[in-house]
């Protein structure tokens, strides 16, 4: 089983990007659920959207993304 990490600029700044679209959905999630989901009652929903935008993110900015895919895809093809 050969699973490395190497480190990519294209993902790094894939990741960040992003991270920083997860961060704006974190801060301004209330204008974002008032004018495109059911108001108040989502709130949380576009906020907790917004933060696994944010770990989804810091996943690939580390490039952990193919090491975990990797790693999942070895334990089922063996």
């Amino acid at each position: 089983m050969d699973i490395s990490w190497e480190f990519s600029v294209g993902w790094f700044v894939l990741g960040l990007l992003i991270l920083i679209a997860g961060g704006l959905v974190v801060i301004f999630y209330r204008q974002i659920s008032e004018n495109l989901a059911s108001g108040v009652s989502s709130y949380d929903r576009v906020k907790l959207f917004g933060l696994i935008g944010c770990g989804v993110g810091l996943l690939i900015m580390m490039n952990l993304h193919t090491l975990l895919l990797r790693f999942f895809v070895s334990l089922i093809i063996r």
